[in-house]
């Protein structure tokens, strides 16, 4: 599937701040949202062991079920590996179990990552368990997961380019995710370029508060008569 894309510059801006400065960003320019439309819960966990860093890129979204035969005809998953492929940006690969019971066998493994990778996206983040997290690793990819599972029954995929949800968080295909330890914050596309502009004004507000803080001559009572 197309999806609309901005200037890379938004991106690499982006890149340069981390997933709260992006939601408080994303405040300033929208006022709050529901938490369900901007960043996901504690359920989701960086699964490598990668330092701090953060890594954007756009979702293409896909669900499965790892347990059970689907009682309605799989899809295929080419046009899952095409829309990578196609989609000349960095993506981040997003899938979500909806098998009944979901979380309880593996989406994502390291033949996956590979593919995925080799294809252009930087990063996954699913809404279930992965397995084989070193072979991930060795692939390039980032990850992020709400849980890990050695094994998995037979594996379909179901759709592609829909919303998913994970952890708390729906995400539409396009959408520009900020993903680093604390997990992850949606920007829409719509606004990606006033919320990399934002990010400034949130770095220096903090920037500010913090030499206060600790400047040499900081005092309750200074504080206190000046609040």
């Amino acid at each position: 599937m197309a999806i609309k894309t901005v200037d890379a510059s938004i991106l690499e801006t982006l890149a340069g701040y981390d997933s709260a400065t992006a939601q408080n960003a994303g405040i300033l320019v929208r006022g709050y949202t529901a938490e369900g439309q901007d960043y996901t819960g504690p359920g989701l966990q960086r699964m490598l062991r990668e330092p701090e860093s953060v890594v954007v890129g756009y979702a293409l979204t896909s669900t499965w079920t790892p347990l059970n035969e689907p009682s309605t005809p799989a899809a295929d998953r080419n046009g899952f590996w095409d829309s990578i492929g196609e989609a000349n940006a960095p993506v981040i690969a997003v899938l979500q179990d909806i098998d009944a019971p979901a979380r309880r066998g593996a989406i994502i493994g390291d033949g996956m990552a590979y593919t995925m990778h080799a294809l252009g996206a930087i990063g996954a983040v699913v809404e279930g368990n992965a397995r084989d997290v070193p072979g991930i690793s060795n692939s390039g990819m980032h990850l992020w997961a709400t849980g890990r599972a050695p094994g998995h029954g037979p594996f379909s995929m179901m759709s592609h380019g829909v919303p998913v949800t994970v952890a708390g968080l729906e995400i539409l295909p396009g959408d520009i995710l900020v993903c680093d330890g604390d997990g992850v914050t949606r920007v829409p596309v719509e606004i990606a370029a006033d919320v990399a502009k934002a990010c400034a004004d949130v770095r220096k507000k903090e920037s500010a508060l913090h030499r206060y803080f600790t400047a040499p001559d900081f005092s309750f009572e200074k504080w206190r008569a000046e609040r």
